[in-house]
């Protein structure tokens, strides 16, 4: 692709009433494209360049390249075991098998290492089951562990957290298996005690800020709010409003899996920060975006076939990376060709990709 291309097809899908609004960017090098259609919440103010979303998963990248610079300052070690920074995670057990009682467990073979955290192999993440149908399910939501959709549970301080995440097996032998999404939580709870600081402090510090990233955080200011769009399920139920839902104040615990939000630019700033070796040594990012997965151990559902996972995020066998969001995001970018595509909505997925994911994609593609 040699110019951004047009981004105007992607009206029809606030036209139909799919989404309330959007904001699309397409990059090519220097050349940025950005289109902005409908509405921050149904009949409000349009939606602008600088709304602000819920950008969700598309946290998990920003979290692990944080623990890439606190590797490179010497703070931690890929394959050192995570138990010096988190003892609660000390002598785990596992699961006998996927669905035995939680009491029926076997010691792991060794401990879970950092780098276990950040290729989503510590042995724990989603289960793909009905909710609450498996009982580790029923456990991560008595324990308040918010381990669904964001904002739908209120998770305790971080080191709660931790206390209520050791007290459950493994499903998993450490390094076995690929599982979604917890290895970014309990990889902020070691990034804070390995910073000496609060996760969100470490990323204001070490990529926010050096970035310019000034609307990208766990929380929206009050004098911003008014900038964020309301959340919605499929259907226009909203499931989190900007003045008084779960971004309205900071959190007690910042989840590193999902709890960011962001603008177009802000994420366009992070993403070229990684592509160009501005934020992270070009062989550090080279790490990072590829495939680490051994054959077979991808869920084949959330990571389908020519998809791997490298450290917090997703790579293509063509080369491109990135990742989504879901509750209505999406990021990608190939360092190949040089392009890069973010899409901000604010619809829950429901069952897998949207319509407008996939238009967004195949302008951006096509």
């Amino acid at each position: 692709m040699t110019t951004t291309p047009d981004l105007s097809p992607l009206s029809r899908h606030v036209d139909s009433g799919e989404i309330p609004g959007l904001v699309a960017l397409v990059a090519h090098d220097d050349e940025v494209r950005v289109a902005t259609f409908g509405r921050l919440h149904h009949d409000g103010p349009p939606v602008e360049r600088d709304s602000i979303f819920r950008i969700s998963s598309m946290t998990k990248p920003v979290v692990a390249a944080a623990a890439m610079l606190l590797i490179g300052d010497g703070l931690l070690d890929l394959d050192e075991p995570v138990d010096r920074l988190l003892p609660e995670l000390a002598d785990r057990r596992v699961l006998r098998s996927v669905d035995a009682d939680l009491d029926d467990t076997v010691p792991a073979h060794r401990a879970i290492t950092v780098r276990d955290l950040l290729t989503f192999r510590l042995g724990f993440g989603l289960v793909l089951a009905p909710p609450g149908q498996h009982p580790i399910q029923r456990a991560v939501d008595d324990l308040s562990l918010a381990q669904g959709a964001p904002g739908t549970q209120t998770p305790p301080a971080p080191d709660e957290w931790i206390r209520r995440f050791a007290t459950l097996p493994l499903l998993h032998q450490p390094g076995e298996r690929w599982m979604y999404g917890t290895g970014s939580d309990v990889l902020g709870v070691l990034l804070a005690r390995a910073a000496g600081s609060s996760l969100p402090d470490l990323l204001r510090d070490r990529i926010l800020a050096p970035l310019g990233m000034r609307d990208t955080g766990f929380h929206v200011p009050a004098t911003e709010v008014h900038r964020l769009a309301t959340m919605y399920r499929p259907g226009g139920v909203v499931s989190d409003d900007p003045a008084t839902g779960a971004w309205s104040r900071p959190p007690a615990f910042a989840q590193g899996a999902g709890g960011l939000v962001s603008t177009v630019d802000d994420y366009l700033a992070f993403s070229e920060a990684l592509r160009t070796g501005d934020l992270l040594p070009p062989a550090v990012v080279a790490e990072m975006t590829r495939d680490q997965l051994d054959p077979g151990q991808a869920d084949g559902v959330l990571l389908p076939e020519g998809f791997g996972w490298g450290f917090g995020v997703a790579v293509r066998t063509d080369g491109r990376y990135g990742w989504e969001g879901g509750l209505g995001t999406s990021w990608s970018t190939h360092p190949g060709t040089r392009v890069t595509g973010i899409l901000l909505t604010q619809v829950e997925w429901s069952q897998g990709p949207t319509e407008v994911w996939s238009d967004f994609w195949r302008i951006v593609e096509g």
